[in-house]
């Protein structure tokens, strides 16, 4: 119904009432009053109301959902070797390699826990694998007072060569040596010569001046 229809009806309604009130026995001045009050205050309300709109608030607009605070940053990560549960995990991006062990179920008598950098900061697809003690019996021996000679074919062993014996590679000063030997000892053994530009600072063209001296 339209706005001026609408006024029309409530004028009309309020208008019968008052009518019907007179005809009665009982009306006094104050009814005929109360009856006037209540038509300008129905047409007052039947003016003032927008078209086409309800009295009553309206609700928040249906499917309009609430917001959520974005869920933190995760990190899945391989736990493999030897550990009691190996697998991948779920950790909260910041965490540390013990506490990826740990979801692992922890190590394992044969693990060489000491290998791994416990404190280290994990990576979104990270692998980290545990090694056993035996797996680092494997790794050639080097004797006392020798250590990170170069073998008997002239090549470094970049698993196993000190920083004196990296730094005899060409192209690869102090720094670089530093920085190879802090990789192997996060990671693990390099498992060919190649992995060897793994090492930040280490690319193609380093590692061909290299390629034929080092060995694994």
């Amino acid at each position: 119904m339209k706005k001026g229809s609408a006024k029309w009806a409530v004028t009309v309604i309020c208008v019968l009432a008052a009518g019907v009130c007179y005809s009665c026995g009982g009306v006094s001045g104050s009814g005929a009053a109360s009856g006037v009050q209540t038509l300008m205050l129905a047409e007052e309300t039947a003016a003032e109301a927008p078209e086409g709109e309800s009295a009553e608030p309206e609700g928040d607009p249906a499917g309009q959902a609430a917001e959520t605070s974005p869920s933190a940053t995760v990190c899945y990560v391989h736990v493999c070797g030897e550990v009691m549960r190996p697998g991948v995990y779920e950790l909260e991006a910041g965490s540390r390699i013990y506490e990826a062990v740990e979801l692992a179920g922890g190590f394992t008598q044969e693990a060489a826990a000491s290998y791994l950098n416990l404190a280290q900061e994990i990576a979104d697809g990270m692998k980290i694998e545990v090694p056993s003690k035996a797996d680092l019996e494997k790794l050639p021996e080097t004797p006392a007072g020798t250590a990170g000679a170069v073998p008997d074919d002239g090549k470094v062993n970049i698993n196993t060569a000190d920083k004196a014996s990296l730094m005899t590679l060409k192209g690869i000063g102090e720094a670089k040596a530093e920085d190879i030997i802090s990789y192997r000892d996060s990671n693990g053994p390099f498992g060919s010569i190649e992995d060897i530009m793994k090492v930040p600072g280490i690319k193609n063209a380093a590692f061909e001046k290299i390629k034929d001296d080092i060995t694994v």
